[in-house]
């Protein structure tokens, strides 16, 4: 079985297109120097204090103190808050529940230890775990 496959080919575009491109292009190259040339820097006076200050002015210890501690803190404390008060108003337990349960032994046998063979002789491995110096 043969498949024919034809192709629809448009015709070049018109001069009038290739000229629309042509000026579009050359409007953005022009624009970008004569953005640049717009952009003349701001001509205001320095603000007040700023001109000659030698004096440098630090954090008092107790500004500091609350910048560079409480305000972490504070952080850590909403974030907390946004995380646990959902939870408490849901109802739900915050802790773990470390009630004694039942004990559970995964993998072992369904009946208990009572399943396990027990050692049948001195050189028996049955009935538990043995070592040796």
């Amino acid at each position: 079985m043969t498949t024919h496959v034809s192709l629809h080919v448009s015709p070049s575009r018109s001069s009038r297109s290739a000229y629309a491109r042509w000026a579009g292009r050359a409007v953005v190259l022009a624009g970008a120097p004569a953005l640049a040339l717009l952009a003349a820097p701001a001509h205001a006076d320095v603000p007040a204090g700023w001109g000659g200050q030698t004096e440098h002015q630090g954090l008092e210890a107790l500004d500091a103190l609350a910048l560079f501690v409480g305000a972490p803190l504070l952080l850590f404390v909403v974030i907390g808050l946004a995380v646990y008060i959902p939870a408490m108003i849901r109802g739900e337990k915050l802790l773990p529940d470390h009630s004694a349960g039942e004990a559970q032994w995964i993998g072992g046998p369904r009946q208990g230890v009572a399943e396990l063979p027990a050692p049948d002789g001195e050189d028996s491995r049955a009935g538990g775990a043995s070592g040796s110096w």
